[in-house]
């Protein structure tokens, strides 16, 4: 029998039970059960970083109407069943999709109230647009959004509300919202430089507090934009769920709903299982905390089951329920991964003049070229060109006028370059075209030796990893693997001094067989998408010259085999 055939029946199985299809009569009463009136049931229901998704995508994927329909089947199952259902969100509504971004999120905001979301943490990127934005988003929100560790610079005041007490089928919660204190070192400064980000690890036992002075509850949940990390290990990020678990007392802390790391939290002792759609998946707990997290983008639902009875918490069952998630069948054709989901109508046709604007937006001119921007995959996988330069540029550039950091040069890999870019008009739509894959521009800082070495390593890739590279000028011996670099950034080489680069987070993280350097202590992923930073290059330049951005001769000078070549490939 067909494993994958057998694996997908069931996960299918597995998810009808959990939506509501479970009609056996002889089903053994749980201990629950037999206590009556003396144990109280409900359901909690998340998502996190939807980043734009409020529709489906090219394959039918994800998309906030056909989360609808499963969330209404949860919820009628609750209730008939006895129970009360609540919806969170772990946060990140904005930037993703530019469908989205261009419309500021509302569309999103829409979805949500549509969908009866009871509460969200703030994301890093709810500050991706001015403050005024982010008052407009909470006025159409009919849900609060939660943040206690955002304050007024110099102020005992707070941005946001810290928590919401909810009543649960008896049951009152309070739910704490936090934001990762790394927000301010990933965004414009300019959006959040009347805020202050303390500590949420300082910052809960003083929540804690104040809930006990004000307010009688049962337990107390914390709704989180921090990040998982297995076992605390959160490398250059700030600390996330797991460390603030284990910052509070056993028994103050009973649930901690995230997101921000954007990955299914579903674990085998202190590691990630292989997690896969349809699986099942058992969510971490740390000092007695139950920690969710629903990957991304809305591809599935998490659904806790939970069970409170004699003081304490019990999850009874958790799943993670895939939205119309496909996977490649053995004759490689997609396939639903586990059952087709229909999406709610309402929904559906209440959010489609969004994305009709949507699509009319990507059409409207940002830009002009007098010439042709060189991208086609002979060439730009074989030698600088003018759009390398153009992107890197870009990378150097937005960082600079956003984040405050003189970037000396880029680094693209050539086969990140999807397409040419003809003479005329540009739209956004060319620049999907040119950078369609959603990889966040970084940045990291090093020094001299680490920038040479790091230089050295990359020159002499072929194919997809051949670089471009803007404002450096050396000479690559490819034969020998070394670099003699003479300028970076406009200014002398020295071994001695630092430097400051940008990139993409897919080759910092050693894509293409790039060195893995987002370990880096200076190592900045801004969580911008590379074709919105290409965008706001090409609105803030509307008329661009393409002699402007020609390889400067002698820029890169590859030796292979004591003859000068275009790149080591020997061409």
């Amino acid at each position: 029998m067909n494993s994958k055939w057998l694996k997908s029946i069931l996960a299918t199985t597995v998810l009808a039970v959990l939506v509501g299809c479970n009609s056996s009569d002889d089903k053994v009463e749980t201990a629950c059960e037999a206590a009556g009136d003396g144990c109280k049931t409900f359901t909690l229901i998340h998502t996190n970083d939807n980043h734009g998704r409020f529709w489906q995508n090219s394959n039918g994927e994800y998309g906030m109407a056909a989360r609808k329909t499963v969330i209404a089947k949860i919820r009628d199952e609750v209730e008939r069943n006895g129970g009360e259902t609540i919806l969170l969100s772990g946060g990140d509504i904005n930037t993703g999709v530019p469908e989205s971004d261009m419309q500021q999120a509302i569309p999103d905001f829409v979805g949500m109230n549509l969908l009866g979301y009871d509460a969200m943490a703030v994301g890093n990127h709810e500050f991706d647009n001015p403050l005024s934005t982010l008052d407009m988003q909470q006025t159409l929100a009919n849900f609060p959004m939660l943040a206690a560790n955002i304050y007024y610079k110099d102020s005992n005041e707070r941005y946001f509300e810290p928590y919401r007490v909810f009543e649960v089928n008896g049951l009152k919660i309070a739910i704490i919202g936090f934001t990762t204190i790394d927000t301010p070192k990933v965004t414009n400064p300019e959006n959040v430089g009347s805020l202050t980000f303390t500590d949420p690890q300082l910052e809960l036992p003083k929540v804690l507090a104040e809930i006990e002075q004000n307010e009688s509850v049962d337990m107390v949940f914390a709704l989180t934009h921090m990040g998982h990390y297995a076992d605390g290990n959160h490398g250059t990020e700030a600390p996330g769920d797991v460390m603030l678990a284990r910052s509070v007392e056993q028994g103050k802390l009973q649930a901690i709903i995230g997101g921000h790391s954007q990955n299914p939290v579903c674990m085998e002792g202190d590691e990630y299982a292989d997690f896969t759609p349809g699986d099942t998946c058992k969510p971490d707990f740390q000092n007695d905390t139950f920690i969710m997290q629903a990957h991304e983008w809305g591809k599935y639902v998490g659904r806790a089951d939970f069970e409170y009875m004699d003081g304490k918490l019990t999850l009874a069952n958790y799943q993670l329920i895939p939205i119309n998630l496909k996977v490649e069948n053995e004759a490689g054709d997609l396939e639903y991964a586990t059952q087709e989901i229909t999406p709610d109508s309402f929904v559906y046709e209440t959010l489609k003049p969004y994305q009709e604007r949507g699509q009319e937006l990507l059409d409207v001119v940002i830009s002009h070229t007098d010439g042709r921007f060189e991208g086609d995959r002979e060439v730009v996988r074989a030698q600088q060109t003018n759009l390398g330069q153009l992107l890197t540029t870009a990378y150097s550039q937005f960082i600079t006028d956003n984040f405050a950091v003189t970037a000396d040069f880029g680094v693209m890999n050539s086969g990140g370059i999807r397409a040419s870019i003809e003479a005329g008009n540009i739209s956004y739509r060319d620049v999907l075209t040119v950078q369609p894959f959603g990889n966040f521009v970084s940045y990291v800082t090093m020094s001299g030796e680490e920038v040479e070495k790091y230089l050295a390593e990359i020159a002499v890739k072929t194919g997809g990893g051949f670089p471009q590279l803007n404002a450096v000028r050396m000479d690559v011996d490819c034969d020998a693997g070394k670099v003699d670099i003479a300028q970076l950034g406009g200014r002398a080489f020295d071994l001695a001094q630092n430097y400051t680069f940008a990139l993409i987070h897919f080759s910092a993280a050693g894509g293409d067989d790039y060195p893995v350097i987002n370990q880096h202590p200076n190592y900045i992923d801004t969580q911008l998408t590379d074709a919105s930073v290409f965008r706001e290059y090409f609105v803030n330049h509307p008329n661009l010259k393409v002699a402007d951005y020609a390889p400067v001769d002698g820029q890169l000078q590859f030796h292979k085999g004591g003859a000068l070549v275009n790149s080591c490939a020997g061409n």
